[in-house]
């Protein structure tokens, strides 16, 4: 099966050389401006999940099914669903960001962690629901937290 999906908007960063994973960046999300209406009671929600295609991996990239995480030899080679390498068969990305602002059809909004050019698939509001009390995480990744 195939599926076709149309970009909903682009990711615009201030800076092509910006470190997107520096939470702290502001970041804009150019939505087509004939979709401007869906966006409307969005700006009611303080944090939203955005949905983008890691357009920059190459087909090449997508094919390892296992892989350290971050690259680092020193921790456990695993499944590429265990962890959050772009370096996947469906290279999807997937952030908890923070809405600053709407403007119209431009969110702005904090924390997002993709490149400059990036197609957007959608955006969608998080509410309380989405929240998990009791997150288990591997001990490998409570190192890597932890070397922050």
């Amino acid at each position: 099966m195939d599926i076709k999906m149309k970009p909903i908007g682009n990711v615009r960063r201030l800076s092509k050389k910006e470190n997107v994973k520096d939470r702290s960046l502001i970041t804009r999300i150019i939505v087509r401006k004939r979709l401007a209406q869906a966006l409307d009671g969005l700006e009611d929600f303080s944090h939203l999940y955005v949905i983008f295609y890691m357009h920059q991996i190459s087909e090449k990239e997508r094919k390892p099914l296992k892989v350290h995480p971050r690259g680092r030899a020193d921790l456990p080679l695993l499944g590429v669903f265990a962890t959050r390498s772009a370096f996947r068969p469906n290279p999807i990305g997937l952030t908890l960001v923070e809405l600053v602002e709407r403007r119209q059809n431009i969110l702005i909004v904090k924390g997002l962690d993709a490149l400059d050019g990036t197609p957007v698939l959608d955006v969608k509001p998080a509410d309380t629901l989405d929240m998990a009390t009791n997150v288990k995480v591997p001990q490998w990744l409570r190192l890597l937290q932890n070397q922050k």
